[in-house]
């Protein structure tokens, strides 16, 4: 029988290295897509360790297996996303990004170096658990379509067949060494809103010549708020939010071409599929009203993520095993997205949040800052939980 303390002990040599790990991927960031270089020193570090993996599954992705005792009584699938994001870095730590304009600020150097952490742990038990440990660590998380997607159409749940899946993401909102857990919806679908107004552009001394793609534009933004407020079900939470607006005119020049692009996010999928009916009409008969016309393009993003309620609780009676109930905490639904969504669709999951923040060492920036570094302190409990709840859910039971 595994213990809790032998776990412990066991990332607690690790430790050392899986800063060095951390360190080394937060250096050397890449972008959605182009994950080549980390991918190729995931697959060195595994080929080092003899653990079974496969390359190239889904662009970059990499997938592996661990084959315990019975091999195919269960299989749990661990999953990290290794991409960084367009971000110039502020930190001067000695490990900050060497590549210009590119940064690890959504905490996927940490999500990769506590799987790499836990699949060498688990690869030294293999002989100890029954079942199987299905790995992967994902491309392309921050940039539509993503790579989750990608990668179950390449079969990476299948040969074995994943039963369970459990995925962890920093919380700089959150304590270093505490988790958090929510059952059920937790983070929102993302849609991106394309909307582009065409008219008559002219002198803008002259309104009585031309159709006004300025106010069209301006009036649609204000009108599509009532798809939120007047049309929503009120038990759905639903953003509808646009972050860019072009006009390309002058003070004296209305441009004959507008256009403004923005996000909308829910948790149900029929309210989603209304939603995108009524942000049509509203936008095209807006525009009509000023004799413009207004071409509406929705990209349809990632699903909204739901938390299996029965792998959830018993994730969260391991965490609480592990790492003392105290150092668990519940968490609020999100209206961020996540394309580990697919996964969740696919297979019984449950996506959690490892605490970053340290007050006293002055680690306290939001995900998607220049100013985001976590407390390494967190790759220990990060390494550790994963370890645990592999394990606890492969025993099929509450206790080891």
């Amino acid at each position: 029988m595994i213990e809790i303390n032998d776990i412990k002990t066991k990332v607690s040599k690790l430790a050392d290295e899986l800063v060095q790990i951390r360190r080394h991927l937060h250096a050397h960031p890449e972008l959605s897509f182009q994950e080549k270089q980390t991918a190729a020193y995931i697959s060195g570090l595994l080929q080092k360790w003899g653990i079974e993996h496969q390359t190239g599954m889904g662009g970059y992705g990499i997938v592996g297996v661990i084959r315990g005792e019975n091999p195919g009584k269960e299989t749990v699938a661990l999953r990290a996303d290794m991409d960084a994001l367009p971000i110039t870095e502020k930190n001067q730590a000695d490990y900050r990004s060497q590549n210009p304009g590119v940064m690890h600020a959504c905490g996927h150097d940490v999500h990769t170096t506590c799987l790499l952490g836990a699949v060498k742990i688990l690869q030294d038990l293999k002989s100890s658990f029954e079942g199987s440990v299905k790995f992967l660590f994902q491309p392309a998380e921050e940039k539509f379509p993503g790579g989750a997607l990608a990668m179950i159409k390449a079969g990476a749940l299948k040969n074995p067949n994943v039963d369970i899946m459990l995925g962890q993401h920093v919380f700089p909102d959150l304590e270093a060494g505490k988790v958090g857990f929510r059952s059920g919806s937790y983070m929102a679908s993302t849609d991106e809103i394309h909307l582009y107004f065409k008219g008559k552009g002219g002198h803008a001394a002259l309104p009585d010549k031309l159709n006004d793609t300025v106010l069209a534009l301006a009036e649609t933004l204000v009108s599509l708020q009532t798809v939120v407020s007047r049309a929503a079900p009120p038990v759905v939470p639903t953003v509808l939010s646009f972050g860019e607006v072009h006009a390309r005119g002058a003070t004296n020049i209305i441009p004959p071409e507008t256009e403004a692009h923005g996000t909308f996010r829910t948790f149900d999928e029929t309210w989603r599929s209304e939603a995108h009916r009524l942000i049509t009409a509203k936008a095209q008969s807006v525009a009509a009203a000023h004799g413009c016309r207004c071409e509406v393009k929705i990209d349809k993003g990632y699903p909204f993520l739901y938390n299996d309620p029965k792998i959830t609780a018993v994730s969260r009676r391991a965490a609480e095993a592990f790492l003392g109930k105290e150092n668990v905490v519940d968490l609020e639904i999100r209206m961020t997205g996540e394309d580990f969504g697919y996964f969740a669709r696919e297979v019984p999951s449950c996506f959690y949040r490892l605490g970053t923040r340290n007050e006293a060492k002055g680690i306290t920036s939001g995900l998607h800052t220049p100013g985001f570094d976590v407390d390494e302190t967190s790759l220990e409990t990060g390494t550790g939980l994963m370890v645990w709840e592999t394990l606890w859910h492969l025993a099929g039971k509450e206790k080891m």
